[in-house]
């Protein structure tokens, strides 16, 4: 018997459903880490803009922003080597949007969390803003 598609995918979760789990692994991660969570999901307004997962701050103040990537193996290099050129600009360009709000803008850095086949993986200052 041949099942439909929507039958055999529904004990899968959507990629949504594994993304906000993962999400939700990193953060836990981080806070046990201790950092405090400011913003989650922050988007710029508009088209083409960016999105920053989660927008945390450490306990030496520093802005810590953070790209959590989830891959099921380690192929094409994993969960980390995904977050390329194009998708570091746009977190870029999202944190100067949230940079805005502030009069005085605390060091900050690019962090990644990474979860894939070898575990979690926290990446601190994977890349800069230049």
């Amino acid at each position: 018997m041949v099942f439909p598609k929507w039958l055999a995918a529904a004990g899968k979760p959507s990629t949504r459903q594994a993304g906000e789990a993962a999400e939700a692994q990193a953060l836990q991660h981080l806070q046990a880490a201790g950092l405090r969570l400011l913003e989650r999901n922050y988007r710029t307004p508009g088209r083409g803009g960016g999105e920053i997962d989660l927008i945390m701050r450490s306990a030496d103040g520093t802005l810590v922003f953070v790209e959590v990537r989830q891959r099921a193996g380690t192929g094409h290099g994993g969960a980390a080597a995904s977050v390329g050129a194009t998708k570091q600009r746009r977190i870029v360009l999202a944190a100067r949007h949230y940079l805005l709000r502030w009069q005085v803008p605390p060091p900050c850095r690019f962090d990644v969390v990474a979860l894939d086949g070898t575990g979690l993986q926290w990446l601190q200052a994977a890349f800069d803003a230049a």
